[in-house]
């Protein structure tokens, strides 16, 4: 194994170890509710769980943002303005954060109603949710923080902190739960601590790092002339919000999709929205993979970009898709082999698994539909090409709701999966044709 391919797992494992903890966070709070209560508090875990998600999903950008930034000062050895990228990040994060908390019960408002709360979980949603938005401002500066981590070639540190997180959930939610008999509180107060924990875990990792001088292979001076400069430079907030604001935009694209397709499933009856249910974790384990390998390609492609490193850029991007074409021949062949048996490991309900046959086609091609657009993300974040990344998936959900409609009355739910793998498969299509036409990559 070469030095690029060593490069490129030694960022992806640990990321791919991240994103695989990450559900272990709303698994843990809906195994500690499934002992304590009727359905009702499984519906409000559910619901409050999905807020949440939702509103850090739109937010990514500020992990995201900061990252390719970041890979890009890394690249070019501008260690003063790694720094100031972080203070940004972290200016802005802890900022919306405190914002989302003085602004709770209009969004609390906001939030029950669009996402259809029954009424009997309603008053149990309320609780969790009022303890829970105090993580609002640990989670948003933890995704500057994990950017930054990420931008400056070190996967280990988020992976590490996600462990920490799911531990201190787990055992938190258990003690105030089964130990204190909070219930639903209990459970809300589980997850806002573990936030914290991950936040100043992340914090503290980064302060002494910082002090022994341990992420720069020049030097920094942290001084407050930096900090007052950071704080005053327009031109790099403008940059800043650019590049966060295509990517927030793009963001609402999949979550347009994304919210959409369940809505879509739903509307068949119960039995087809199940069905795609487990369907769709097909796309989200492939997910968990390949995220890794566009972390890893963060990471790289900007600090090359940063080296003004054109021969390097190019044998990385090629490296990717090498790894990426064995990532899809393996997912899909366990896909096709397997895909009922995986199917049955999340259900003992044979009814919806030979439900799921006809449709099984479907998940088996998410690997081929969807590994450029993972592999060119992650390559466009690292390039802060965030444009590209916001046109292609506006052109991709534009044609996914077209197909859809178009098709919807003669195909019924092949209909939805097709659009949603026209959709992966045409964002990484585009992608390729701006990166292709775009040759001014310093290459």
């Amino acid at each position: 194994m070469n030095q690029r391919y060593r490069e490129i797992l030694a960022l992806a494992v640990p990321s791919i170890v991240s994103n695989i903890t990450v559900p272990l966070l709303g698994l843990a709070d809906l195994m500690v509710v499934g002992h304590i209560g009727n359905e009702n508090y499984i519906g409000a875990i559910a619901v409050g769980s999905m807020i949440f998600n939702i509103i850090y999903w739109v937010l990514g950008f500020l992990r995201m943002g900061t990252s390719g930034m970041t890979s890009q000062a890394y690249g070019a050895e501008a260690w003063d303005e790694a720094l100031r990228i972080l203070v940004r990040a972290l200016v802005i994060g802890l900022g919306m954060g405190l914002l989302f908390i003085v602004a709770q019960r209009p969004i609390e408002w906001a939030m029950l109603r669009a996402m259809s709360t029954p009424a009997s979980s309603v008053s149990l949603v309320q609780s969790y949710f009022r303890i829970a938005i105090w993580g609002a401002p640990a989670m948003l500066g933890l995704y500057g923080l994990m950017g930054w981590f990420i931008g400056m070639q070190n996967t280990k540190v988020p992976m590490l902190t996600a462990i920490v997180q799911n531990i201190v959930n787990i055992g938190a939610s258990l003690f105030f739960v089964f130990v204190l008999g909070w219930r639903i509180e209990g459970v809300a107060m589980g997850t806002l601590i573990a936030q914290w924990a991950g936040f100043l875990m992340a914090a503290a990792v980064l302060y002494g790092g910082l002090r022994r001088q341990y992420f720069f292979e020049g030097r920094a001076e942290i001084s407050w002339t930096l900090l007052r400069s950071t704080l005053t430079y327009l031109e790099a907030w403008k940059r800043f919000f650019v590049v966060n604001r295509d990517i927030f935009l793009r963001t609402l694209c999949l979550v347009a999709v994304n919210l959409f397709f369940t809505s879509a499933g739903g509307r068949q009856g119960a039995m087809m929205l199940a069905v795609n249910t487990l369907l769709m974790t097909m796309f989200t384990l492939f997910s968990y993979f390949m995220d890794g390998f566009a972390y890893a390609g963060e990471a790289l492609s900007g600090k090359l970009y940063g080296a003004n490193d054109g021969q390097g850029l190019r044998k990385m991007v090629r490296s990717l898709f090498v790894i990426g074409l064995w990532t899809v021949v393996v997912f899909t062949l366990v896909y096709a082999v397997g895909g009922l048996d995986f199917l049955r490991l999340l259900t003992d309900e044979e009814r919806v698994v030979l439900a799921s046959r006809p449709y099984l086609i479907w998940g088996c091609l998410i690997p081929v539909s969807g590994v450029a657009a993972f592999i060119f993300d992650g390559i466009f974040i690292g390039l802060t090409e965030t444009k590209g990344m916001l046109v292609s998936s506006a052109v991709a959900m534009a044609c996914f709701f077209v197909f859809y409609f178009l098709a919807w009355p003669y195909m019924g739910n092949n209909a939805l999966w097709i659009a949603f793998l026209m959709f992966l498969g045409i964002r990484g299509l585009l992608q390729f044709v701006w990166f292709r036409k775009r040759g001014d990559w310093k290459l």
